[in-house]
């Protein structure tokens, strides 16, 4: 339910910019949290359905953010209208979501040293827009676009399914993070189970493309690894992918600067030469015509010199460098990193993150997610139920409704996927 009983604000009182880029305040967040911040079905998924609350809940971290950058940790409550009251009456501008305790984290201070320790939390993943700011050519930084989203479209697709496959986790929830990424948070028992070299295991097996900026080539498979089946999955997914956004949307190739970015990756310096003084002489091709030439050019050469000179893996490599999933190992490494809660309203953009249905990830739009002020415009002329957010409440209760007790099966093995 998107109710409330509680006393409420004239939707018209509240000041809401005109420009679409919704003003955030005090005011406009305490009717976003007295109106339409889902909080039962909140309760229901960090309870994980029990009927009465348990340590799951209890014994969870919450922290807020405040008046403009005042940060408040180690926040708990016995309950969900506990937790609900304390978010009216605080209105955070931002509310993060920690690990279960040993003890309540709001009595932490009081307690011997080593007896408040983080003993569960989802299993959690975090993609970032700008950790492709060396692959997209639309946008650089905090900007996004429709045609770098498909990035994450990508990263849905080959996290969630090596998720599933690879390690059997079932309860993954998408979440749009408001701005330039996505979160997944997986809520299956075994995965809040694991520890911080659990986890480590987990983002270490998902993570291909490694190196900073200044290394040319950031993939590189041997043949055994190339055979994986999390690598030839991904493949698969990626190649689909591939020439509309690397080569059409992106146009990769399409000027020096950018090819040359490609072409120190090939470990083949008179190839290199040979190919950029052909593009240079016809600059106008396009990206998809010189990957072709550059490909061809690349077999004949490994025909002639052999495997071992990394030729003969180059276009997978590159495909995977250019495409492939770039996860912030450090959140989901640590059993006691914090991470934005669903349903906050990001202050950089107004709007809310939503959760992402898992047969929505082609069609989901971050520029449809709702904002702020829209919410509040919608709500005079009709019910919390009525407005757009109600359809992302609808996939968050449907999952939560998956929640029900289960005994899963134990993790006898994390896959083995050596670099």
């Amino acid at each position: 339910m998107m109710t409330t009983d509680e006393p409420m604000m004239d939707v018209d009182e509240v000041p809401v910019a005109a420009d679409g880029t919704e003003d955030i305040s005090a005011e406009t967040l305490a009717q976003y949290y007295q109106r339409l911040f889902p909080f039962s079905v909140f309760y229901q998924w960090l309870n994980y359905k029990a009927h009465t609350p348990t340590s799951l809940f209890t014994h969870r971290e919450f922290s807020f953010t405040i008046n403009d950058g005042i940060y408040l940790r180690y926040q708990s409550f016995k309950d969900g209208d506990e937790l609900h009251r304390e978010v009216q009456r605080l209105a955070p501008s931002k509310i993060d979501i920690g690990a279960v305790f040993t003890a309540q984290p709001r009595n932490a201070k009081s307690l011997q040293p080593g007896a408040f320790r983080p003993v569960a939390k989802e299993l959690v993943f975090d993609v970032d827009m700008t950790d492709y700011d060396d692959v997209r050519t639309c946008c650089q930084g905090g900007s996004i676009c429709k045609l770098c989203w498909r990035f994450m479209i990508v990263a849905m697709h080959v996290v969630d399914r090596a998720l599933r496959e690879d390690f059997g986790f079932e309860k993954l929830m998408w979440v749009y993070s408001g701005r330039r990424g996505v979160h997944c948070w997986v809520c299956d028992e075994r995965a809040r189970a694991l520890d911080d070299a659990g986890r480590k295991a987990v983002a270490k097996y998902l993570s291909m493309v490694r190196g900073g900026a200044e290394q040319s080539r950031k993939v590189n498979l041997s043949q055994r690894q190339a055979a994986h089946p999390h690598v030839t999955r991904s493949m698969e997914i990626i190649e689909e992918y591939f020439e509309d956004i690397i080569l059409v949307d992106q146009e990769i190739l399409l000027t020096q600067e950018r090819w040359t970015k490609v072409l120190a990756a090939l470990p083949d310096e008179e190839l290199r030469k040979t190919l950029d003084a052909q593009w240079s002489k016809h600059p106008d091709r396009s990206s998809v015509e010189k990957w072709s030439e550059m490909i061809d050019a690349v077999d004949r050469r490994a025909n002639k010199r052999g495997a071992k000179f990394g030729l003969a893996s180059f276009e997978h490599d590159m495909m995977l460098q250019l495409t492939y999933p770039r996860l912030d190992e450090n959140v989901t490494t640590h059993l006691n990193h914090l991470l934005k809660s669903p349903f906050c309203v990001h202050p950089k953009t107004g709007r809310v993150c939503t959760p992402i249905a898992s047969d929505c990830f082609d069609s989901f739009d971050p520029f449809q997610a709702p904002m702020l002020g829209q919410l509040l415009r919608e709500l005079n002329s009709g019910s919390p139920d009525s407005t757009s957010l109600a359809e992302y409440v609808n996939t968050f209760s449907s999952f939560v409704d998956t929640l029900l007790p289960v005994q899963d099966a134990k993790l006898s093995q994390i896959p083995s996927l050596e670099f």
